[in-house]
C-alpha cells in the first residue's frame, strides 16, 4: 500500500493518484517515501465523498522543495444544514444548460474511470469529447460560509472568470455568477437563492 503525503489515505500500490484527494503518488512510490503505517495510524481517513456529519479539515498543501505549507483553507465548522444549495450550468461544450447539483460538502470533477476507481461526483465524460477534462481535475467544496474551488493538479488546467490558470492545490474562493473553465468546458457557479 502506498500511503499519501496529504492526506494519510491508503492507496493500492500501482495508483498514480490518492483516491481520497487526488494528490500525486508519483514521488511516493518512485522514491520509497511512503509515510509508514505509523505515522498515519492517528490520523483519520479522508474521503473525497463526505457522507454526512462534519467533513474531514482540508490539510495544507506542502510545497515538496520546501516542506512548507502553501495554502490552507479554513475548516467547514458551519452545520450541515445551513449550507446554501449551489449548482454548475454547462455553458459551452457537450449539452449546453446541463445541471449538476452540488448536493455535498465537497465534490470532485473530472471524468468517470472505472477501471481506475474515479468516480468524481460531476462527471463531465459526456460533455468532453476531446478528453480535456482530467479524470481527477478539481473540486469544490465549502467551508466557513465560503464556497471554495481547487484545481487538482490538472493537466489543462483550472480556470475562473477567465483569470490566470489556478496553481495546482491552492483553492480560491467562489461568488454567485462565477464562470470556471476546466479543460475546454465552461461551467457557471450558481448559488440557488441569489
Amino acid at each position: 500500500m502506498i500511503h499519501c503525503r496529504r492526506c494519510g489515505m491508503e492507496n493500492l500500490e500501482d495508483a498514480t493518484y490518492c483516491d481520497a484527494c487526488g494528490a500525486s503518488l508519483a514521488s511516493d512510490a518512485e522514491g520509497g517515501q511512503a509515510t509508514p503505517a505509523e505515522e498515519v495510524a492517528d490520523s483519520p481517513k479522508r474521503s473525497s465523498r463526505s457522507l454526512g456529519g462534519t467533513p474531514a479539515e482540508k490539510p495544507a498543501a506542502v510545497s515538496r522543495a520546501e516542506g512548507t505549507a502553501l495554502s490552507e483553507a479554513p475548516p467547514d465548522r458551519s452545520p450541515p444544514d445551513r449550507r446554501p444549495r449551489a449548482k454548475l450550468v454547462l455553458v459551452r461544450g457537450g449539452r449546453v444548460g446541463r445541471e449538476f447539483p452540488i448536493w455535498e460538502s465537497e465534490v470532485m470533477l473530472g471524468r468517470w474511470d472505472a477501471e481506475h476507481g474515479i468516480f468524481p461526483e460531476i462527471d463531465l465524460d459526456e460533455d468532453d469529447p476531446e478528453a480535456k477534462v482530467s479524470r481527477r481535475h478539481a473540486r469544490i467544496f465549502y467551508r466557513e460560509g465560503q464556497f471554495w474551488i481547487e484545481d487538482l493538479g490538472s493537466l489543462n488546467g483550472t480556470f475562473v472568470n477567465r483569470g490566470p490558470r489556478l496553481h495546482p492545490h491552492q483553492p480560491v474562493p467562489l461568488r454567485h455568477g462565477d464562470e470556471i473553465i476546466v479543460g475546454k468546458t465552461f461551467l457557471r457557479f450558481l448559488i440557488e437563492g441569489l
